[in-house]
């Protein structure tokens, strides 16, 4: 029978063909957790009473979240990931290095066709490099660490062909943003989306993990595309592995096919207090903003403050708005600062704060005040998320985030826009 890219990929890591429903039993090709779920995760591996993890070259712990530790209680949790990775030869990237789900692909832990999982709902981003990869939680991940192993219900398949050409001032955000919005929070639960079309191949790989990154928000297990000249040409250039590319067969069977238009779209953005509250920029220009956020594992790449720098550079941050910017990387943060982007952001009025995931996730680093409003290039806004219940998240595309913070307000990013970096 013909099978989609989930179904192979999973028939290939559990030794038999299998297909949606069945429940298997599959070898992992790497596996990672960050410092709000590795805790977690070494106490039951020690409750498991196992005395070394399976292989300690095909998992990662990654200090992103709290990082630069806030507090004392944050800090002595950290000291325990960093204990436990020294007995057991694990690699870490600790405070600095950067988001996890920018990093494993970025060092070249991942490669088409792998089955990969982490302590981490987006880990369905690596699915732009066409890996299996979904998100378990602490004590799942545990598993992992004692066997290399887990077992998985193998999802139904929903395909989105994106046909067309994303217009100017359009990204790959509000092409996610408007999909999540049209399908619903809920819309593909456990289920992997295969994106696909014309579109979707324009794509740079960093706008496709933006896509893939975001998948979990409608429920998806995992967010895929297949490997073409630019993931194998990326891959290439960050691993020395062997990818094993998968393609679903031409007649596999599939949920759903939706089709997209993205000739069609234009900026939206998420409103509070949900990621599926979709609307254009254009319904909202002139609301008030307080804080712009640009960052994330969505959207902290070197494309993304490209874009936000294209847009600010020769202009200023509108008086009494907090920019945060936090690139997604260590090597991104270098690499924007070789290429003048940080200056073009720092001299616009922007605060540069260490790469991770403080902002995004409310430990540090820019927690909102009551009442305010933020435009953020994250990927959830639910109350509470930046760390204060009591602020209002509009997610947005970096280009739109750069727009409002200089206009203090919602603002439609194309007519702002400048000669790309």
């Amino acid at each position: 029978m013909s099978q989609t890219i989930a179904e192979k990929i999973l028939s290939l890591h559990s030794g038999k063909e299998v297909y949606a429903g069945d429940i298997v039993i599959a070898g992992i090709d790497y596996a990672m957790s960050q410092d709000g779920t590795t805790p977690l995760a070494i106490e039951s591996f020690r409750d498991m009473e196992v005395t070394d993890v399976w292989n300690p070259d095909k998992i990662s712990f990654v200090i992103d979240h709290s990082a630069p530790s806030p507090s004392q209680q944050v800090s002595n949790l950290h000291e325990m990931m960093r204990e436990f990775a020294r007995e057991q030869g694990i690699n870490v990237y600790d405070i600095g290095c950067g988001v996890c789900h920018q990093l494993i692909p970025e060092q070249g832990h991942v490669v088409p066709g792998d089955l990969v999982v982490g302590a981490d709902s987006h880990t369905c981003t690596y699915g732009a490099l066409n890996v299996f990869s979904t998100g378990i939680g602490s004590t799942d991940i545990a598993a992992v660490y004692t066997s290399g192993k887990l077992w998985f219900k193998v999802p139904d398949t929903i395909k989105i062909n994106v046909g067309g050409e994303l217009p100017e001032g359009v990204y790959s955000k509000d092409l996610i943003l408007k999909i999540i919005g049209n399908l619903s929070a809920d819309g593909a639960t456990y289920m992997s989306v295969e994106f696909g079309g014309d579109a979707i191949s324009s794509l740079s790989v960093e706008a496709r993990m933006t896509v893939c990154n975001m998948a979990v928000e409608m429920g998806a297990k995992a967010g895929i595309m297949e490997a073409d000249r630019r993931v194998m040409d990326y891959v290439r250039k960050h691993s020395g592995r062997e990818p094993e590319p998968v393609k679903a067969d031409g007649d596999a069977s599939y949920n759903r096919e939706i089709n997209v238009d993205a000739s069609s779209l234009e900026p939206v953005v998420a409103k509070p207090h949900r990621v599926d509250n979709v609307v254009p920029v254009a319904e909202l220009e002139g609301l008030e903003i307080q804080e712009a956020y640009l960052g994330t594992c969505t959207n902290g790449r070197l494309e993304d403050l490209r874009i936000a720098s294209g847009i600010l550079n020769g202009r200023k941050v509108k008086e009494g708005v907090k920019f945060i910017v936090a690139p997604a990387s260590k090597q991104i943060y270098l690499d924007a600062m070789n290429e003048g982007i940080l200056q073009v952001l720092i001299e616009s009025g922007a605060a540069v704060v260490t790469p991770g995931c403080g902002p995004c996730v409310g430990t540090h680093n820019g927690v909102p005040a009551d009442g305010e409003n933020v435009i953020s290039t994250a990927n959830r806004n639910f109350r509470g998320r930046m760390g204060n219940p009591e602020a209002f998240i509009y997610l947005a595309s970096p280009a739109t985030v750069a727009a409002s913070a200089i206009k203090g307000e919602l603002t439609d990013p194309r007519g702002m826009l400048s000669r790309p970096w």
